[in-house]
């Protein structure tokens, strides 16, 4: 038990917690746009995603880079090196979520004929989005507010 305790002071430190309440926050978002787009708006599944995928890179650079890493980017050019550092790692991160909702909806029909179609849509965005999560933490530590 206390073996467990230590682990979770090492891995639940105020940055993980802070990058778990917005990263929750960034995929709600994501998830409600892409799920409005699809549902009442009738966007093809691909295209509502792309769409809240979009929005949620926004929200999370300026949560993300104050709230979370701290980033201490003074100058224009810093500041414009780690946009960039943050948009191609969401960029990757954006095409896992393309590919990994396309296969999960259009190649192998996860959990349709389970649930109605946007059910089944819904929970595989979801599955996608935990993956990404979890990319797009490390991506921003290691990569895109990487201290000096």
């Amino acid at each position: 038990m206390d073996k467990i305790k230590k682990i979770m002071k090492k891995v639940l430190t105020k940055e993980v917690i802070l990058y778990i309440v917005f990263g929750i926050a960034t995929t709600v978002i994501n998830i409600i746009i892409s799920y409005i787009l699809k549902a009442l708006c009738k966007v093809e599944g691909n295209i509502a995603s792309t769409i809240g995928i979009i929005v949620a890179i926004l929200f999370a650079y300026f949560t993300n880079r104050k709230l979370v890493f701290n980033s201490q980017a003074n100058t224009i050019k810093e500041q414009l090196s780690e946009f960039g550092k943050f948009v191609l790692g969401r960029a990757f991160t954006m095409v896992v979520e393309i590919v990994g909702v396309f296969l999960l909806n259009n190649v192998m029909h996860a959990f349709y004929g389970m649930f109605s179609d946007n059910t089944a849509y819904l929970i595989n965005k979801l599955i996608i989005s935990v993956i990404v999560i979890i990319l797009n933490f490390f991506i921003s530590k290691f990569f895109a507010f990487k201290k000096q």
